[in-house]
């Protein structure tokens, strides 16, 4: 008879979890089974970490199933004796599986952004499950249900999870590539693409919602989540083109929508030149977008009068109408805003009146009910007063690149087999950035050209980044010390000090990284393509 140890946490200060049926399907799943008399379950509530310790060591079971919070990079969520969170880091944890390698066959970590420990607890342990990124109630349970449904049908685990996938799947729930499946029992030839054919997606613009080459970056997904549900909230996210802030915004958007909350997004790029000739005339323009974007009718000419300034008449049509109208909290998706930065004295009065807005949440009701997300790629160069700037408030979110893992994930997701070199050796020529990342795959899983073809060109005018190399080449030969900054990077066999406002442009073009102080080019792609442009022998 085989031992199923199945232990759950939900500390009382993370959000809850449908923990209990998660546990009461698989125990019904599992009784009405064929292979019922070969399974006992051993359950284990509000575990802390002596209580793991102790159940694997008085238990000796061969399946642990975990069900919970993760936190990535930072642990899983267990309980401390007050029943809040402590999370137990990676390391931790694979040593303590280690000291029961001959015991456990197979580990399932049914929580959020668990690969990571999924990773390090698979160099102990023959067959592990982990979470690519987060994972909802639904398909959490489905996934649990389909693998001990096919486990007491006699299947192998590696049976079962493919049986797990299949139940999210068929429930049309997208997640259900999230699971990741670790085993020795398989073997790949990881020069191959999988016999499973993949939907492919053109790497380009944001990434729709149900996209399944959207790739989390824990815990910044949850961050958001969590703090737009706040009263007030304020959240900036900012990176260079192309690392996916818009599609960060609009799931955000679509989390807080699920919420009940009413949701409208604006891209600054669409403002027509005439509206940025004048406070007043942007402002007017931004008050009739929102409006549109709400669904409800214009009604700029009755607040528009009057002695009072712009920002007033902006104040009142939101405070007095907009807010009003909305019987529920309002989030407002303000994507592009760099445009802005480029008329000072708009942009310091609009800047200043987002940012009294966000300290009037703090005291006023109608204001609670106003979330806002800021998005934006450039540092602000402009002037702003401390005071009166939403740039140094609220919940700051800078989008790393993709690490290693996440980019063996979207390598899978494509249908790719490679070993963690060739992921390695993607990683040295475009880095972790994610458009880069994407073109790459998109381009081999079509089978449009070879990973050693794209090492060859893609550099140059014949590889597939052509268009997006030339938009960068462009920008800099318009600035002649960032020209000059871009030269001393590539040419530097270390880090080097470019000074720090062309640093932090460089970075927001998404052309570098720091190092400290100093910065070095991003990836080799832009080492290749500048110097050759610079007629700089690489």
């Amino acid at each position: 008879m085989k031992k199923i140890l199945i232990v759950s946490a939900n500390p009382t200060n993370t959000n809850q979890l449908r923990l209990n049926e998660e546990v009461r399907e698989i125990q019904d799943g599992l009784e009405r089974s064929k292979s019922r008399d070969k399974f006992e379950i051993i359950t284990k509530l509000a575990v802390r970490t002596d209580d793991l310790r102790r159940a694997l060591l008085d238990r000796e079971p061969q399946i642990v199933h975990f069900c919970g919070h993760g936190a990535g990079d930072e642990g899983l969520a267990l309980e401390d004796n007050t029943g809040q969170m402590q999370l137990v880091n990676t390391e931790s944890l694979a040593r303590l599986f280690k000291l029961f390698k001959d015991k456990i066959e197979c580990v399932l970590l049914n929580a959020c952004y668990s690969e990571v420990q999924a990773e390090a607890i698979y160099q102990h342990i023959n067959c592990v499950v982990g979470m690519n990124q987060a994972l909802g109630d639904r398909a959490a349970i489905k996934f649990a249900v389909g693998f001990y449904d096919a486990l007491g049908a006699g299947r192998s685990y590696e049976d079962a999870y493919e049986f797990g996938c299949s139940a999210i799947d068929i429930e049309n729930i997208p997640e259900y590539s999230t699971p990741v499946l670790k085993s020795r029992n398989l073997v790949r030839d990881s020069q191959t693409t999988s016999a499973v054919p993949v939907s492919l997606e053109n790497p380009e613009g944001q990434v729709p919602l149900e996209s399944r080459f959207y790739v989390e970056r824990s815990p910044i997904e949850i961050d958001c989540y969590e703090t737009i549900l706040q009263p007030g909230a304020l959240i900036r996210i900012k990176a260079p083109r192309q690392m996916g802030k818009t599609s960060l915004m609009s799931r955000v958007l679509s989390y807080a929508s699920q919420k009940g909350y009413q949701t409208a997004s604006l891209n600054f790029q669409l403002a027509d030149a005439e509206f940025l000739s004048s406070i007043d005339r942007f402002l007017q323009w931004f008050c009739a977008s929102i409006t549109y974007e709400l669904n409800l009718p214009d009604k700029l000419d009755d607040y528009w009068k009057g002695v009072v300034g712009s920002k007033n008449k902006c104040t009142n049509y939101f405070q007095r109408y907009l807010l009003p109208a909305i019987n529920t909290p309002i989030v407002l998706g303000l994507d592009e805003v760099d445009e802005v930065f480029k008329h000072p004295i708009i942009a310091a009065d609009f800047f200043g009146l987002l940012r009294a807005w966000h300290e009037q949440s703090k005291n006023q009701a109608t204001w609670k009910n106003l979330r806002l997300l800021i998005v934006h790629s450039k540092e602000v160069y402009i002037p702003l007063n401390i005071n009166q700037s939403p740039f140094n408030v609220g919940l700051p979110i800078e989008l790393p690149d993709l690490n290693q893992i996440q980019v063996m994930d979207l390598v899978k997701r494509h249908g790719i087999n490679w070993s963690d070199s060739q992921v390695e050796e993607l990683r040295k020529l475009v880095d972790g950035h994610p458009y880069l990342v994407r073109v790459a795959l998109y381009e081999i899983a079509r089978n449009r050209i070879t990973f050693p073809k794209l090492q060859q060109i893609a550099a140059t005018e014949e590889g597939p980044y052509s268009d997006h190399l030339r938009r960068h080449w462009l920008n800099l030969q318009t600035d002649a010390e960032l020209l000059d900054a871009i030269k001393q990077v590539v040419t530097a066999d270390c880090a080097v000090d470019v000074g720090t406002t062309e640093a932090f442009k460089l970075r927001s073009m998404g052309l570098v990284k720091f190092q400290g102080n100093d910065v070095i080019p991003l990836c080799d792609l832009y080492r290749q393509y500048f110097c050759d442009r610079l007629g700089i022998e690489n």
